[in-house]
């Protein structure tokens, strides 16, 4: 597959970030993470000859494929994807953050694999805002107790949360959903515990996600094109 397009998608995605901040009045910084899920590592190559530097990644197995195959490019890789307790022990010095820490027992997993490494996973809680059967994540009602556990695991840096809003193309769901979450990270984050980060937005959506404050954009199609099957 080619990616001869990236650099205009890329730039056209920046554009429109900067439309949506100038239109709401918002100016949060905003990371821009190419999630080449099912694209080999040319297009991890094409990310970082267009300048981007965060690359987003579903499945752990996958993932260090890609970071073998171009171990040369100084990537920051993200886990975006669900993980599994028996896969955290790979988890420490291989990933910049980890998305999708749901529950207490995978992040305590993590937690301990990265004190035997004698380091610190970046991390953010992943929250089913929309209470969707079929999406990971913890309920916004049980999210206070888990931050505050996951804030005092030695070996997790919790940085922020993380969401996904229905496949809609309604933007007034879209923004409420995001909305919900920023508003959930305003109530918990603290002066010991500010919880900067806001993943949210995909490449149907990011445009709502800017709107109500992302900082982390997790974009794959409107970067690539259709994953190849």
């Amino acid at each position: 597959m080619s990616y001869e397009t990236l650099e205009e998608r890329l730039a056209w995605v920046r554009e429109a970030i900067a439309q949506v901040q100038v239109a709401q009045g918002v100016r949060q910084a905003v990371r821009v993470v190419a999630v080449t899920k099912a694209h080999g590592g040319a297009a991890v190559a094409a990310a970082w000859s267009a300048g981007i530097t965060d690359v987003g990644e579903n499945r752990i197995q996958e993932a260090l494929a890609k970071q073998e195959e171009k171990r040369a490019l100084p990537m920051r890789w993200h886990l975006i994807g669900h993980l599994q307790t028996n896969k955290a022990k790979l988890v420490p010095g291989r990933f910049a953050m980890v998305h999708s820490l749901d529950s207490a027992r995978v992040a305590e997993a993590v937690s301990a694999a990265a004190e035997r490494a004698g380091a610190r996973v970046p991390a953010l809680l992943q929250v089913n805002i929309g209470g969707e059967a079929q999406k990971s994540g913890c309920e916004p009602a049980a999210a206070s107790a888990l931050v505050e556990a996951l804030h005092h695991l030695v070996g997790i840096e919790l940085l922020g949360l993380m969401t996904m809003a229905p496949f809609t193309d309604d933007e007034r769901v879209q923004r409420r959903v995001f909305g919900a979450l920023r508003q959930l990270r305003d109530r918990l984050a603290t002066p010991a515990r500010p919880l900067p980060e806001l993943s949210m937005g995909m490449s149907g959506d990011f445009r709502a996600a800017v709107a109500e404050g992302a900082t982390l954009l997790r974009l794959g199609t409107v970067l690539f094109g259709e994953r190849p099957t």
